[in-house]
């Protein structure tokens, strides 16, 4: 299907959302991004952009706009939480030099997107709250304010509360995972290296890596608990919980204290969606498959998927097969990568003391004698490049 000046329509401004919108418009289709807010813009936090995901990005011009906003990330390092000692170092300078992993402020990049996407020829649209999708030959889109867009293609990358997705798939209702998370920028008060590091602590772990030239520091703090917290990315909560909660962190104790009201979510467990597209729509990034953050890949996963669609409609002959083209080269390998993120945190809060100290050591002793394979354990992910399959 040749994409020369098909009209498409994106419902969401987000990461996902821009990302398919200059795909689509670089191979000549006409595209409008339809977003809710008064402005393209992006609640304080960061990312961890993934070899994976910098493929897309260098297949779309961005690598070197990006590498001037982002960081190169140095090592992992897994910590334990009272002193602060490493109990596993991943050296990521024995990656490849393609393999770079980047650190960025998520603002950075959605404005790294909305730029490139506008220069393209994109028009953003703001202030356009979406009320429903209807599908069809051509897909119609109503505006809470009374408007209507009609498209020969609506995209619904509009996240966890995307208005297509039940459309398609009916209403799920997702499960609290018993886990909240709080996140916060702070300025870099401790000299954080750039390396990205996870103290973990019985019931409760804390990532930190550093942000724009090092002058910030990123915080993803999660605890589990049993108490309800309402699934949402703009809820915050007070300094002093946040301190409370993590309070036998001591290395951590200074970048804590400066988190100022910290922005705190419930973790939900989402089915990853069973039909992504319908007649003349198709769902993209959260809104098909939301994923917990512990592989740090939700992002990521938005920027593959919307390479992979605007690729599978540009070489399929019409556009339902592009739509369903698409979802089959997207479909296994999400879901896989969301149920290991969704085992993955078990392992950083280890509460019974011997089962703790064994683990350790043997992340310890692994981690010396055969560096490499702790290294690359999950080339699986990091070495797919979907814009050479």
């Amino acid at each position: 299907m040749a994409l020369a000046d098909k009209q498409v329509t994106v419902i969401g401004g987000g990461i996902g959302g821009l990302t398919v919108a200059l795909a689509l418009q670089l191979r000549g289709a006409q595209v409008r991004v339809l977003e809710q807010a008064d402005a393209i813009r992006e609640v304080g936090a960061g990312i961890q952009v993934s070899p994976n995901g910098l493929r897309v990005l260098e297949a779309l011009g961005l690598a070197e706009p990006f590498k001037d906003v982002s960081l190169a990330g140095q090592a992992v390092s897994l910590r334990d939480y009272r002193a602060g000692r490493e109990v596993l170092r991943l050296d990521l300078a024995g990656l490849p030099k393609q393999q770079s992993y980047r650190f960025v402020h998520r603002a950075d990049l959605i404005d790294l997107l909305a730029k490139s996407a506008r220069a393209a020829g994109v028009q953003i649209r703001l202030l356009q709250k979406v009320e429903t999708v209807h599908p069809g030959a051509r897909p119609r889109v109503e505006l809470c304010n009374g408007d209507q867009v009609e498209d020969e293609l609506v995209i619904g990358a509009d996240g966890l509360h995307s208005v297509l997705r039940p459309i398609l798939n009916g209403v799920s209702a997702p499960f609290f995972t018993g886990q909240v998370a709080w996140r916060a920028t702070v300025p870099n008060i401790a000299g954080h290296p750039t390396e990205a590091r996870v103290h973990m602590a019985p019931g409760r772990h804390l990532v930190s890596y550093p942000l724009r030239g090092g002058e910030m520091v990123n915080l993803v703090a999660v605890e589990e608990r049993k108490d309800w917290v309402e699934e949402s990315w703009s809820h915050r909560d007070t300094t002093g919980q946040l301190q409370r909660s993590f309070a036998e962190f001591g290395a951590m104790q200074d970048l804590l204290h400066a988190a100022q009201e910290p922005g705190l979510w419930g973790l939900f467990r989402h089915p990853v969606a069973r039909n992504w597209y319908g007649d003349g729509v198709a769902l993209l990034g959260d809104a098909a498959h939301p994923t917990l953050p512990f592989m740090a890949q939700g992002a990521v996963m938005a920027l593959e998927d919307a390479w992979v669609l605007a690729d599978s409609l540009d070489a399929a002959p019409d556009l339902q097969s592009g739509l369903a083209q698409y979802q089959r080269r997207r479909h296994d390998r999400v879901s896989k990568i969301v149920a290991t993120a969704t085992g993955n945190a078990w392992k950083y809060h280890l509460r019974n003391p011997l089962v703790r100290k064994t683990a350790h050591l043997g992340l310890s002793v692994l981690g010396r004698l055969a560096p490499g394979k702790m290294l690359h354990q999950f080339d699986w992910i990091y070495s797919h490049d979907v814009t050479n399959t």
